[in-house]
């Protein structure tokens, strides 16, 4: 299955429109800052020794969402969003949109921003997340409990 890659603000479109915004990216990149209304499942949990896979990530997504939910994915760039949005075809997920240039922008070999990202293209942001928006709720909801 192809995954439909969208802009930052064909993505606010289908947010509007009752998609949601599923940031990929690690907990402290999340609690920095993010789109406004935003979940965070992270595809990578930051430890001591660097980033690693997390395990939980397709169960906390199928307990969360479920299959037929309408998903934009996103993370910092791009490159992320893409992997999870491949992983989650594969488990079964049919909704899914893959948002390019992330949350702050592409950039080329030099680091130079080359697509402007969510927050460049200047769209809603928050330091907070909502209600039921963290990752440690989400995967409390996957696993059948309340927080």
């Amino acid at each position: 299955m192809a995954i439909r890659r969208v802009t930052p603000k064909e993505a606010a479109d289908l947010v509007a429109e009752g998609w949601m915004y599923v940031d990929v990216r690690t907990i402290p990149e999340f609690d920095a800052e993010h789109p406004h209304g935003a979940y965070n499942v992270p595809l990578l949990q930051q430890g001591p020794a660097g980033r690693t896979a997390n395990g939980d990530f397709i169960e906390v997504m199928e307990g969360a969402f479920g299959h037929g939910a309408r998903l934009v994915l996103a993370c910092a760039g791009g490159n992320r969003s893409r992997r999870a949005a491949e992983l989650l075809a594969e488990a079964g997920f049919a909704e899914l949109v893959d948002m390019k240039a992330g949350f702050a922008g592409e950039t080329d070999s030099m680091g130079r921003l080359v697509t402007p990202g969510w927050k460049a293209a200047g769209l809603p942001t928050a330091a907070h997340a909502e209600p039921g928006r963290r990752y440690e709720d989400l995967l409390a909801k996957a696993r059948g409990g309340a927080r």
